[in-house]
């Protein structure tokens, strides 16, 4: 059994992991507003995940093929992915990244209440109230207001929905993880994810004519700098979360917190002291969901 790491240096690490990941959302931002599309933003992050996956389990000895039986369910999460990184991207290029991904955080919420109708979960009364600090928390950060509510959806609504889009299709994803595919190495599930993302979005993306490249400098780093946040903080996750303990996981959530500071400092986007609160609240809501759950 592998030693565990303190809890407090997970924490530290797995803040650091999330902290790359939002990076990768900041930089989709910079490569999007300077000329790529959103079809090559997502097609080259799974791509290149894709091949580091490759070689790491390669170098690991992992067995690269899912047992015939799983391989639907495997094709099924994969277009799952692929529709999701295209929604949260589609997301990012249009409202505040950190927002985006804040209604990204529905998706546990969302988790927990197909998992109660489908009856793979009891109801639990202690889930409620976390649930409800999100919304609240998510009400803030979002701005809105029931006296300018038609005004400020104009200005976010469809990012928001694309956001939320992309909660609904991780949600599937987290089930089909949970309930079909928990027997199958985290590696190879997300090897195989990324590999049936990259394959549908980049023949989408050729047949739409919607792989358009960034047009400037800051833009083609924008599009090397995702995939290379993005590939380190996968690889990162896989070699660090068996050595935490669980408690420690909660630092996963820190991500659109993250975002907030990144964005402020990279891209210049303030949000007021009750958007900040708000994040906060949903951020620590989603973590207290996780551990009324266990």
């Amino acid at each position: 059994m592998e030693a565990k790491l303190s809890p407090r240096v997970g924490i530290v690490i797995l803040a650091g992991v999330s902290t790359l990941f939002a990076a990768n959302h900041l930089c989709a931002r910079i490569a999007l507003d300077h000329g790529a599309s959103v079809a090559t933003a997502v097609s080259t992050r799974a791509a290149s995940t894709a091949l580091v996956l490759f070689a790491m389990m390669r170098l690991q000895a992992i067995p690269i093929a899912l047992p015939r039986g799983l391989r639907g369910k495997g094709l099924a999460a994969g277009m799952l992915i692929a529709a999701q990184s295209y929604c949260i991207y589609s997301a990012v290029a249009l409202i505040p990244p950190a927002l985006a991904l804040l209604v990204f955080q529905t998706s546990p919420m969302l988790y927990l209440l197909l998992s109660w109708a489908l009856g793979k979960e009891l109801p639990r009364a202690a889930a409620l109230p976390p649930m409800l600090l999100a919304l609240a928390g998510l009400i803030l950060a979002l701005g809105l207001r029931s006296d300018q509510l038609a005004t400020r959806w104009s200005e976010i609504g469809a990012g928001v929905t694309w956001a939320l889009a992309s909660s609904a299709c991780m949600t599937m994803v987290y089930y089909l993880n949970a309930h079909a595919l928990t027997a199958v190495d985290g590696r190879l599930r997300t090897f195989v994810m990324t590999t049936v993302t990259a394959a549908m979005v980049l023949g989408g993306g050729a047949a739409a004519q919607r792989l358009a490249l960034p047009a400037t400098a800051a833009g083609w780093a924008g599009l090397v700098l995702l995939t290379v946040f993005y590939c380190v903080a996968i690889i990162a996750l896989f070699v660090v979360l068996p050595k935490v303990p669980a408690a420690s996981t909660a630092a996963l959530n820190f991500e659109p917190i993250a975002l907030l500071g990144l964005s402020w400092v990279f891209l210049d986007q303030t949000v007021t002291p009750l958007q900040v609160l708000g994040a906060v609240v949903t951020v620590s809501a989603i973590a207290w969901l996780g551990f009324a759950r266990r």
